[in-house]
């Protein structure tokens, strides 16, 4: 059976590679401590590689794969990173071979039939499974309002349905494995105006919604926005509180 995959940000690969937050460190050096070894580990769904840089200060060799070629171009190279244009249900690795299989922000995307029997089939005993995503960021009550109008009225009939798994933190997915209940992360940082706008614009219902109104969502909270926001190179500190799935295979 032919790969089904939904690709909804090859063409907002630059975007995504400039304005998406990037995840604390200390996530990287906990996830490392869980693996039973730190020679190989695989990152499926990389998008530009933001997981695998992570990642590749604890493991010896980074597998980041993301379906959309467009993705991989923008990935940031390292020494220790093999970037590889593939799906989420097969990886060229052998049995037992992997020390982790890391997912950040992507697995609402996949097949999860079929995805675990590649994680079961390339983890070694007591592999480890780490999921991981975030869903809006908090700001302050009047902006926060404002990016929910954008998210649920604005965007709300051009997101896929998969992005309601992430709305709901990941709880509704099956998760068939020995789990693990990690400490709790926030990605934060301090942006101005034009980095929110930026992070806004890479969203995936974005391109559905330019191609069904033939205009930019962002018209239609910029108003209300800027009104809140205040002056726009005004700094604020930004927060993404961040959801998990960890098991032991």
């Amino acid at each position: 059976m032919a790969v089904i995959f939904e690709d909804n940000f090859s063409e907002l690969a630059q975007l995504y590679a400039q304005h998406r937050p990037q995840y604390p460190a200390a996530l990287f050096a906990y996830l490392a401590t869980l693996a039973p070894g730190r020679d190989r580990v695989w990152d499926c769904g990389t998008g530009n590689g933001q997981s695998a840089i992570g990642l590749a200060d604890y493991f010896q060799h980074v597998i980041a794969s993301d379906a959309s070629a467009e993705q991989i171009v923008h990935a940031r190279p390292h020494a220790r990173i093999e970037y590889r244009v593939a799906g989420f249900d097969r990886v060229e690795a052998d049995s037992r071979s992997l020390d982790m299989v890391a997912v950040a922000q992507a697995i609402h995307w996949f097949d999860l039939d079929r995805f675990y029997a590649e994680v079961r089939r390339v983890l070694k005993p007591g592999g480890i499974l780490a999921v991981w995503g975030y869903h809006l960021n908090e700001i302050a009550p009047e902006i926060d309002r404002v990016i929910r109008i954008y998210n649920d009225d604005v965007l709300g009939p051009y997101w896929s349905p998969r992005i309601q798994l992430l709305a709901q933190h990941y709880r509704t997915i099956d998760f068939p494995f020995e789990e693990l209940t990690p400490p709790q992360w926030v990605m934060e940082t301090n942006w101005g105006l034009n980095d929110l706008i930026g992070y806004l614009a890479s969203w995936s219902g974005v391109p559905k919604y330019i191609e069904a109104r033939g205009r930019h969502p962002f018209r239609e909270i910029r108003s209300q926005l800027l009104e809140a926001w205040g002056p726009p190179d005004q700094l604020r500190p930004v927060h993404w509180p961040l959801y998990f799935r960890i098991g032991r295979v």
